[in-house]
């Protein structure tokens, strides 16, 4: 935010110092017609010549001095605008900017004075916070006392993604309703994907459209969740069934949140940010996998999420609406989200994340055998996922359904499933139908490997 302001600045500075500088030069030119009634001499607008035998005077000094003057006050003014400015941008000016462009995204300096500069223009309307139960416990205690935040105007809910339904959705409406929501009041989601997803889907509709902050306290959130726009629910146990895009009024992340994250949804995160380096050309993949993230190092890590939200950032902006490249970002989601119904199907959920890396090792096959993907790579990766992430077991008997929920894919067109997949690292093909056979082969790779 500082650096926005810090842009803005010296731009309106420079409008108004042309206007004022119009403004004097008028102010003269005013006074030399006047005069020239009179002298029938030219005269400067702003400088003059000293005069020497046989040149002609360009200025009087009296007109000089008033043009002077003018120049001087205005600069009085110049400084005193800056200083001001200035001064009320002392809090927030640490706050680093992503300079993304579809959210409006920042790296917290100071979680409180962060989101208290945030929250400002607010005041005189309420402000709500969504949450979970575990991330209340947990985080909340942060930003209680931020001024504007008020304990009564909490909303919590059931922490996990099966709770991201219906039933939540109507609750947080109820909520907002009863405490006397606006449609100039903020709601600030604090927490994971999940009340990030939900609570962006209520904003989104409530009042037919209210402001949201989202606070990412998961490193899925911070790399995928919270960013480009996309809110909703389940639905009838399909992922994401109904929703609808909006983007955040400002996104605040905060990697030091990370540090009380345990290292399952540590991973689940990292997973999105695998798929986010296999997007992009360079050594962003090398250096991702490479990364320790059982023994992360927290400074290389913040590094390591700005990059992946940048990417995400990038290609949101191309296409707001999912009608071309922004469906790159959905590289292992078609067969990740089928296992992960599959794995709510049977009452033992897995995180997002995760289902998202099997759906990879599936997805880089069907690359493979399309797109003459590196069956190298496919390998190597494959191998580090699994040692990472371990390994969801499905059965030949399992086919059928994993099948069928992905013919339930947002992506899909003409009764056709469309899958993301890659030439190679960064060479992205969007809408590449596959065949029921040629997926059954690759999910028979993926049950193949663990065994």
């Amino acid at each position: 935010m500082a650096s926005e302001a810090s842009q803005l600045i010296p731009k309106i500075l420079i409008k108004v110092e042309a206007v004022f500088l119009l403004f004097i030069a008028f102010y003269l030119y005013c006074k030399k017609q006047n005069k020239e009634l009179k002298s029938k001499r030219p005269v400067s607008l702003l400088f003059c010549r000293a005069s020497r035998p046989g040149s002609t005077l360009l200025c009087r000094p009296a007109e000089t001095r008033s043009g002077l003057a003018l120049y001087f006050c205005f600069g009085v003014f110049r400084i005193g605008i800056k200083a001001y400015f200035c001064h009320n941008l002392k809090e927030i000016e640490a706050m680093q900017s992503l300079n993304t462009c579809e959210t409006d995204v920042y790296l917290a300096d100071d979680l409180r004075s962060d989101l208290a500069e945030m929250i400002k223009p607010y005041k005189d309307e309420k402000v709500f916070v969504l949450t979970d139960g575990t991330t209340r416990r947990l985080c909340f205690p942060l930003i209680e006392d931020v001024p504007g935040i008020d304990r009564n105007r909490v909303i919590e809910i059931a922490p996990g993604d099966d709770a991201k339904d219906t039933d939540a959705l109507i609750y947080v409406w109820a909520a907002l309703v009863e405490g006397g929501a606006t449609r100039h009041s903020l709601l600030v989601n604090l927490g994971g994907g999940m009340p990030c997803d939900l609570g962006g889907f209520a904003a989104a509709t409530f009042k037919r459209g209210i402001d949201f902050i989202n606070i990412p306290t998961t490193l899925l959130a911070q790399v995928d969740a919270s960013v480009g726009g996309k809110t909703g629910i389940n639905f009838k146990g399909y992922k994401n069934e109904i929703g609808s895009f909006k983007q955040a009024k400002y996104v605040l992340v905060d990697t030091s949140l990370l540090r009380s994250l345990d290292g399952p949804n540590l991973k689940s995160g990292f997973a999105e940010m695998i798929k986010h380096a296999l997007l992009v050309k360079g050594d962003l993949l090398n250096r991702t996998i490479a990364f320790d993230i059982l023994n992360p190092d927290m400074a290389i890590l913040a590094g390591l999420v700005a990059e992946s939200i940048r990417i995400k950032d990038d290609i949101v902006s191309d296409d707001p609406y999912e009608k071309g490249i922004r469906k790159a970002l959905n590289l292992g989601h078609t067969a990740g989200h089928a296992i992960e119904s599959l794995a709510l199907k049977r009452g033992k959920p897995v995180l997002h994340g995760y289902a998202v890396a099997y759906g990879i090792v599936v997805e880089l096959y069907l690359a493979w055998k399309k797109l003459g993907f590196s069956e190298e790579l496919l390998r190597l990766l494959s191998e580090y996922i699994y040692k990472i992430f371990g390994r969801f077991e499905i059965s030949k008997g399992d086919y059928t359904y994993l099948y069928d929920a992905m013919t339930h894919d947002k992506k899909n067109s003409s009764g056709r499933i469309n899958f993301t997949l890659l030439r190679e690292p960064g060479d992205i093909a969007i809408d590449t139908h596959c065949e029921r056979e040629e997926v059954i082969e690759a999910l028979e790779f993926y049950r193949q490997s663990y065994i």
